[in-house]
């Protein structure tokens, strides 16, 4: 199952999270039982983070490529490696099953004598093989690595390639009370009031869940809204809004909310959320471009569409399945999207313009081109640290948010590690 979803997922380009998805997933995935489920995903995890390095392993341990249309070889090696070197699987457990998965797919078959080789060559020879391979930059594809290098420095760009390496932790946003609920939770506080556990399993066994008391969201994430202000009273627009963790943030301050968003889908997913933590929000689904507000609102926040780039850490999958010219494409919608919203707030209002992405095209270039073509309509509102929790360190000589994955995640602690994420505060003239 595996191999089938990581072929999917590089040639087919074909989300991971789309392919767990329970209603329009992956067909074989909803037969597994739920521990086996996990193991398909912690299999890919390991896959993906560490797909260059397995390239590499490969490449040596071959004397020649394997031919194509040889059925899922290339895949059922990445798999059986990913578990024989970065998780707590048995060699022969590995080999025997990519031995026994190359015997039964028709076209590997006949490679299953080569995948034995390969695998039980590996296990003999583990620490010549794997040595001197850069870790830290081969597991990223060149055009990412080379926009972070030019962007962050060679140290930085580094830096964020080794924290996509990592599992994100599981943060909360709590609707009240964090330092109460990380004492209840064994968790610490990081951002501007999140809840960060360490605690593995499933997130609806977690105390306050049913009773909708928190709800999970990057520390990251949550900073955004923290731009707002007083949110008390305020008709406030949450654009692409699902999820809906923005939403949830916006609603429980006190905000008169509308969400909009052009899924369906999602805002339905959306409206549940927000059933279960007890919250109301109007939803509308549409395409921003073909959107006009009854009237305009008090705040503005735009979560724009992105690459995504600084959420690699949750989504393995993104540096296989994007490309230089996705951002390129994505970078003219934000810059459309933003204009837009100049109508849709009160003058003295405000627009927050966020990003989970790395890449300054969707961040800091995007805002300083709105600034300058919007001069005589809005004015940048430079953020300060207080704002977010003291966090200095994430804010820009511009007044800029911008978090990378390396970046310690609470003031005072030595937690590392939040998502890339950019945001620009503008106040409407």
């Amino acid at each position: 199952m595996a191999a089938d979803i990581l072929g999917n997922v590089v040639y087919k380009k074909r989300p991971l999270d789309g392919e767990f998805d329970a209603a329009s997933g992956h067909s074989g995935l909803r037969a597994l039982a739920g521990n086996d489920r996990s193991l398909v995903r912690a299999i890919l995890g390991a896959a993906l983070r560490h797909r260059g390095e397995i390239s590499i392993i490969l490449d040596r341990l071959l004397d020649r490529g394997i031919p194509e249309k040889t059925g899922r070889v290339l895949d059922i090696l990445h798999v059986a490696i990913a578990q024989m070197l970065y998780l707590d699987i048995p060699d022969r457990a590995a080999v025997s099953l990519a031995v026994e998965h190359a015997g039964a797919d028709r076209r590997a078959r006949p490679y299953k004598g080569l995948v034995n080789g390969v695998l039980r060559r590996l296990g003999r020879e583990r620490e010549d093989v794997t040595a001197d391979i850069d870790a830290d930059t081969v597991n990223t594809p060149d055009w990412l690595m080379e926009s972070w290098l030019a962007a962050y420095g060679a140290e930085t760009a580094r830096e964020i390639a080794r924290a996509h390496q990592t599992e994100a932790a599981l943060d909360l946003t709590v609707k009240s009370d964090p330092q109460g609920w990380a004492e209840r939770l064994g968790g610490q506080i990081v951002g501007a009031g999140s809840v960060r556990l360490t605690r593995k399993g499933p997130v609806e066994a977690i105390e306050g869940f049913e009773d909708g008391e928190w709800w999970v969201q990057d520390a990251a994430a949550a900073l955004p809204v923290h731009l707002l202000g007083d949110l008390r009273g305020v008709k406030a627009a949450d654009l692409c809004a699902a999820p809906g963790g923005k939403t949830a943030q916006l609603a429980a301050a006190g905000a008169e909310v509308t969400a909009v968003d052009i899924s369906k889908g999602r805002l339905k997913r959306l409206t549940e959320n927000m059933a279960r933590l007890g919250l109301t929000v109007r939803t509308i689904a549409s395409d921003l471009r073909n959107f006009a507000p009854d009237e305009p609102f008090d705040a503005v926040l735009l979560d724009a569409p992105c690459g995504a780039t600084g959420t690699i850490r949750r989504h393995p999958d993104l540096p296989w399945t994007k490309q230089a010219y996705d951002i390129e494409k994505l970078s003219e919608i934000q810059s459309d999207l933003l204009d837009r919203t100049v109508g849709w707030v009160k003058p003295g209002g405000v627009i927050v313009y966020c990003t989970c992405s790395l890449e300054p095209e969707e961040g800091e270039a995007q805002a300083a081109a709105f600034a300058e073509r919007r001069a005589g309509q809005v004015r940048l509102e430079p953020i300060e640290a207080s704002e977010v929790g003291g966090l200095g360190h994430l804010i820009t000589e511009t007044g800029y948010l911008r978090c990378l994955p390396c970046h310690e995640a609470g003031a005072g602690t030595d937690l590392k590690g939040m998502d890339g994420f950019f945001a620009a505060r503008f106040r409407r003239l």
